[in-house]
């Protein structure tokens, strides 16, 4: 049994724990995961840890932490910048910063994947694709055949389709897509919905400006 912490309290971390529970409820007992408990900024615990009601305790801030050999740290946390951070502090302090693959999640045996990894139920891997490390994917995210994804994106149902390359610290919002060959580079925002169909450089947000407003007509009996 694997004993981890959880950086972050928010509602990435309460996501993770709940693809923990699940999976320590379908794997034999040597693959099951011990949380040992949470770790956070105080002003980040006080709004969100009573509200997920999480089993395990906030052990310390993330600066007051002292890593141990026979524990792992998973990143739990969505925003972009603050997960660069942690990534960062974490590594400062040599501690080891955990994977997690769902037992849902359809991936090759040789696939080529870094460390700090975590991905969510029903994602699918794709064979020949190429992913570095410190990658949060929620649940039913693909990346397809051929892809190249650097480090530190967050995926929230997302998927590129095949021969995409994509580079660090990208966002890509609830069910955003790259169509096969588009090249996006660092640090940008795909929002939720948006289909990129070209390429993309860095530090660009893409999204329709028309669909800021949504208008609801109601049926006219």
């Amino acid at each position: 049994m694997r004993n981890v912490i959880i950086l972050g309290t928010g509602g990435g971390a309460s996501e993770v724990t709940f693809f923990i529970e699940d999976n320590n409820t379908k794997v034999p007992e040597g693959e099951r995961i011990n949380i040992l408990g949470y770790i956070d900024y105080a002003e980040n615990v006080k709004p969100h840890y009573d509200r997920y009601n999480f089993e395990a305790p906030v052990l310390c801030d993330i600066d007051a932490y002292e890593p141990k050999p026979d524990e792992e740290v998973l990143i739990a946390i969505m925003d972009i910048a603050f997960r660069e951070k942690m990534i960062k502090a974490l590594l400062a302090k040599k501690a080891k910063i955990g994977s997690f693959i769902h037992h849902s999640v359809v991936l090759p045996k040789n696939l080529n994947i870094g460390e700090g990894n975590i991905v969510g139920p029903f994602c699918m891997l794709e064979k020949y694709a190429t992913i570095g490390s410190y990658n949060l994917l929620t649940a039913y995210c693909f990346i397809a055949h051929d892809c190249v994804v650097g480090d530190n994106n967050f995926f929230s149902v997302a998927g590129v389709a095949g021969s995409v390359k994509v580079g660090n610290n990208n966002y890509f919002g609830i069910r955003s897509f790259a169509i096969p060959g588009v090249e996006i580079g660092n640090n940008n925002v795909i929002q939720a919905g948006m289909t990129v169909d070209k390429n993309v450089k860095d530090d660009t947000t893409v999204f329709y400006r028309f669909k800021e407003k949504v208008m609801a007509i109601p049926k006219v009996n």
